[in-house]
């Protein structure tokens, strides 16, 4: 009774997996003269938990492209604003007008205008804030709402870092399995049995390790230029700050020196 049960089982256990199967038919019939190790027919053995595992591993290595690429166009616009600031902003004769020659949506504009916009809102609080406490924890506010945008994406970048070895391990374990259970059905331990189909389960942890390392590259790359960034409007937002507070009389050393390099040469004096 029990053999009859097995042996049912494991006749319909081809046709089960094929039902399951996410390949194209097509693409797991044996040529003639074809290699039968591979990517492709090792999802085709594997059955439908190798190919999914395979789905997510893409799935992952797609989105670590698409965080790295759109991060990096973000970056360098912001980098770009800050160009633009140092070209033009500190230039103006009040915060207002400098504020207008920087792009609508520039990072860098939109510090100012939330600091222009508490030093005009500070005098309508009922509870007494210190100014400077007021403007402090404004811009602050601005700043950190402006890297957090930036760092949106890099938990995704840190999670396909690790744990995409593992995913692609699970499907070399799920691998082996199947091809060590095969080969004991079929009653042949010779080398050239088991050495074929257990090498080709290994193919998923290389697919994890490829997934994975990109991944860990571009999340501490984009993390080290969000920090650049981060630093760069830090100081910006202090000599706002610092111009604010003083009614436009403080700027940035920088600039100052800057301005007394391009001052013409004293008159020289008379005989």
């Amino acid at each position: 009774m029990f053999n009859l049960i097995a042996n049912a089982a494991a006749a319909a256990a081809p046709a089960h997996d094929a039902g399951l199967s996410l390949m194209p038919a097509a693409m797991c019939v044996k040529e003639e003269g074809a290699s039968p190790y591979g990517l492709v027919p090792a999802l085709c053995e594997g059955g439908i938990v190798s190919q999914v595992t395979f789905l997510v591993l893409l799935i992952m290595f797609i989105g670590t492209l698409y965080i790295l690429f759109t991060k990096l166009f973000e970056q360098n616009k912001v980098m770009n604003q800050g160009k633009a600031v140092d070209a033009n902003f500190w230039r103006a004769p009040t915060l207002a007008d400098g504020a207008s020659k920087l792009e609508k949506n520039s990072a860098y504009r939109q510090v100012v205008e939330d600091g222009l916009r508490a030093n005009e809102e500070h005098n309508k609080l009922t509870d007494p804030v210190e100014a400077h406490d007021w403007m402090h924890g404004t811009l602050e506010r601005s700043q950190n709402h402006i890297n957090s945008k930036l760092n949106s994406g890099l938990a995704f970048l840190a999670t396909v870092g690790s744990t995409a070895p593992f995913v692609g391990l699970f499907g070399t374990v799920i691998g082996i399995l199947r091809a060590l259970v095969k080969i004991g059905a079929s009653g042949q331990a010779s080398i050239d049995t088991v050495a074929g189909p257990v090498g080709e389960a290994l193919i998923m942890t290389a697919i994890g390790l490829i997934v994975a390392v990109p991944a860990v590259l571009a999340f501490n790359w984009l993390q080290s230029r969000n920090k650049a960034i981060a630093r760069r409007l830090s100081t910006f937002s202090n000599d706002v700050l610092g111009s604010i507070m003083s009614n436009g009389q403080v700027k940035p050393a920088s600039t100052q020196a800057a301005a007394k390099a391009a001052a013409p040469a004293a008159a020289p004096k008379k005989a």
